[in-house]
C-alpha cells in the first residue's frame, strides 16, 4: 500500500494527487501505492472522495495536481455498487459476464462462452448463468459482476461497496472470496462503510476524508484518534479476540449510563 508495505510489484502509484469538481477539492495531495499482493479496504464517511478515489484509481478522472504512474501495461477490473446497477435490464447472468467484452456483445465464440462458464463456475453461480440478473439474491450478483470484472484478467480489481446490502453469510463468503482472489495473485482494492463486518477483518486499510488520514493495518487505522479525525465524531474502540471492534457512539453512551 506504501512504500514500506512490501516488496511485490508496484502496479499504480498516487504522488500528491488532488482532484475536485467545479474548483471544489474532493481528494487533496494523496499519497496512495498498490501493489500486486494488496488487499486494500478504503474507509471514510460519504462525501469523502472514496468514489473519487476509485475513478482515479480506474483512469476516469484526471488529477488536477500530482502524478499517477500506472505498471505498464496494467488491467484494472471493476465491480460497481450494486445500487446504481438497473436490474430490470433484460440480459441474463451469462450475457451480463459477457458485456466485459469491449466488442461483439451478445454474439461470443464457443471459447469465450467456455471461458465465462469456467468463471462462474470458479465464483460458484455456473448453476445460474442462464438466470434473469433480477432474480439473483444480493451474494449472487455481486459475484456476477466479479465474474464480469475477472473475464478481463485484471492485476488489480477495484470495487465500491461488494458487501453492502448484503446479510451476514454472504459479507462473509464475500470476504473469503476476496482473499481467495487475492492468494491466486489478483491485487483487490475496496471502499466499505462496514468497520466491524469487514475493514477489521482487511489486511491493509486506508482511511480518507478528503486526504489520506492514516494507511496500515487494521489496529493502526481503527484507533479514536483516527476515526474521530476521519469520521468527525468520537468513536469507542475494544479489541475482542485481537481484532478491533468499533462501538456504536449511543450504544457506548447508553452502556456507561447503565453501568453508572
Amino acid at each position: 500500500m506504501n512504500d514500506t508495505s512490501g516488496t511485490s510489484e508496484r502496479l499504480i502509484r498516487l504522488s500528491g494527487v488532488t482532484f475536485g469538481y467545479d474548483a471544489t477539492p474532493v481528494l487533496s495531495d494523496v499519497d496512495l501505492t498498490v501493489r500486486a499482493s494488496d488487499l486494500i479496504g478504503v474507509v471514510g464517511p460519504s462525501g469523502a472522495g472514496k468514489t473519487t478515489l476509485l475513478r482515479l484509481l480506474l483512469g476516469t478522472v484526471r488529477p488536477h495536481a500530482g502524478t499517477i504512474t500506472r505498471h505498464q501495461g496494467l488491467t484494472v477490473g471493476y465491480v460497481p455498487q450494486l445500487e446504481t446497477v438497473n436490474w430490470n435490464f433484460p440480459v441474463t447472468v451469462t450475457e451480463c459476464v459477457l458485456m466485459a467484452r469491449r466488442r461483439g456483445w451478445p454474439w461470443a465464440s464457443r471459447g469465450e462462452r467456455a471461458d465465462i462458464m469456467q468463471t462462474l463456475e470458479r465464483l460458484g453461480i455456473a448453476h445460474l448463468a442462464d438466470r434473469h440478473i433480477r432474480e439473483l439474491s444480493g451474494g449472487q450478483q455481486q459475484r456476477m459482476f466479479i465474474a464480469r470484472a475477472l473475464l478481463r484478467r485484471p492485476q488489480l480489481l477495484v470495487m465500491d461497496e461488494p458487501t453492502s446490502g448484503l446479510d451476514v453469510t454472504s459479507r462473509h463468503d464475500m470476504l473469503h472470496l476476496l482473499a481467495d482472489l487475492n492468494a491466486e495473485g489478483t491485487a483487490i482494492l475496496i471502499t466499505t462503510h462496514d468497520l466491524n463486518g469487514v475493514a477489521a477483518h482487511l489486511p491493509q486499510l486506508v482511511a480518507v476524508r478528503h486526504r489520506v488520514i492514516a494507511a496500515g493495518s487494521p489496529a493502526r487505522v481503527i484507533c479514536p484518534p483516527v476515526l474521530e479525525e476521519t469520521f468527525g465524531a468520537p468513536m469507542q474502540v475494544l479489541q475482542h479476540l485481537g481484532m478491533p471492534v468499533v462501538l456504536d457512539p449511543f450504544t457506548a453512551t447508553d452502556s456507561r449510563r447503565a453501568a453508572a
